[in-house]
């Protein structure tokens, strides 16, 4: 059995599902920004299936190593906030952080 584009597509499809499902249902904002990665990871494994199987050369990996570098920065500053917020709130729990200023 041959990996194909359709493979590729589907594992995206399901980690895309599995982010959105973990930004929509969990209060934790670690929890969350982990279904911002999962959503990023499954756009770049489309970026490359699509750069393997559509013939477009290298612009598909060099797109998927520019949202890696972007998710890495994203993961830092959001991190940052969240320790913040937890310095501040004692919690980090979204929908109990409702108020910007204390």
């Amino acid at each position: 059995m041959e990996v194909g584009l359709n493979h590729f597509l589907i594992i995206s499809a399901i980690l895309f599902s599995l982010g959105i499902y973990g930004i929509i249902t969990r209060k934790n904002a670690v929890m969350v920004l982990m279904g911002i990665e999962l959503i990023l990871n499954s756009a770049n494994i489309n970026f490359v299936a699509f750069a393997r199987y559509g013939n477009f050369g290298l612009s598909g990996q060099v797109i998927a190593l520019f949202v890696i570098i972007l998710a890495a920065a994203e993961a830092a500053i959001a991190l940052a906030i969240v320790l913040n917020i937890y310095k501040t709130f004692a919690n980090v729990n979204v929908d109990e952080i409702d108020k910007l200023k204390e």
